[in-house]
Formats: structure tokens, C-alpha cells, sequence
């Protein structure tokens, strides 16, 4: 998802700025939080619901559906 982020994000900035005749400069350290971000949220997102239901028992976690 980061990476898609990255790629959209890029292609409509350059979009726009050509459009508009302006310079625009993407930064390599931007693109890196961004991905990494990205990449934090999505493993604690993932892995906190997991965990949970990891520690759960099974026949009582289906009764909860």
C-alpha cells in the first residue's frame, strides 16, 4: 500500500506541476518515512488482532461470529 501511495502520489505531483509549469523536487528521505510509516501501521494493524485472537479459544472465538 505504501508503495502504490508513493507511485500515485509521485505521478499526480509531477502531473500538476507540469500543468502548472512549476519545478518540483521528491524528496528520497519523504519516500522513505512515508513507506516506513506505512509499513509500521500496517504490522501493528495485523499483528494486534492476530495476537488477540491468538490467545483466544477457539470454539468460544466462532461462537462470537
Amino acid at each position: 500500500g505504501g508503495l502504490a501511495g508513493v507511485v500515485v502520489g509521485s505521478a499526480i505531483s509531477l502531473t500538476v506541476a507540469r500543468s502548472a509549469g512549476w519545478a518540483t523536487i521528491i524528496d528520497a528521505q519523504a519516500i522513505v518515512l512515508s513507506v516506513g510509516f506505512s509499513a509500521l501501521v500496517g504490522l501493528f494493524f495485523g499483528y494486534y488482532p492476530a495476537h488477540r485472537a491468538s490467545r483466544l479459544d477457539p470454539v468460544d472465538a466462532l461462537k462470537m461470529e
